[in-house]
């Protein structure tokens, strides 16, 4: 079956949602979010391009949904870092609810961007664009040399590149 027409989505909707929303519940233990990403997964399907031929639907579909689960969950950890911030924060300081969820869609964009690199390359690259830490000052804090705060810092910047420009 090639998962590219709407009848397609819709057939494996119809033979599997149920599973996948169960199989979802079981990892989540919210109805409601696992509903939701229930959703994801099909609404996903209907953006791949032609050609995806799944010999086995559940477990094509239990391996998307994986991704999502690990994105949910990143993404929690992401707000309730950033509620730690807040609670830190005084009061005529928050920031106003439309700000909170940009700056929350930013820092989950953000960490999926930098997930992928090495630790280090992570960190150094972080301690110099959040931080605004010298190169100098994050090889001392790293206990590294100069040129490889430089390496690392040129690997993320790479690491970057290709992700926001799609290749």
């Amino acid at each position: 079956m090639t998962v590219a027409s709407h009848s397609d989505v819709q057939t494996l909707y119809t033979d599997h949602g149920g599973w996948l929303r169960a199989l979802l519940y079981r990892r989540l233990g919210c109805p409601d979010t696992a509903a939701d990403l229930s959703q994801d997964v099909f609404v996903r399907l209907l953006l791949k391009p032609a050609g995806t031929s799944p010999r086995e639907p559940r477990a094509f579909l239990a391996r998307i949904a994986h991704g999502l689960v690990v994105d949910h969950h990143r993404r929690r950890a992401v707000e309730q870092a950033w509620r730690d911030t807040l609670a830190a924060l005084p009061a005529d300081h928050q920031p106003s609810p439309e700000a909170h969820w940009e700056i929350v869609d930013a820092l989950a964009r953000l960490d999926a961007l930098l997930e992928h690199l090495r630790p280090r390359a992570r960190t150094v690259f972080l301690l110099a664009k959040l931080d605004g830490l010298t190169y100098p000052a994050i090889a001392e804090r790293l206990s590294v040399s100069l040129s490889t705060v430089e390496k690392d810092m040129a690997l993320a910047l790479r690491h970057c590149y290709r992700v926001l420009m799609g290749g």
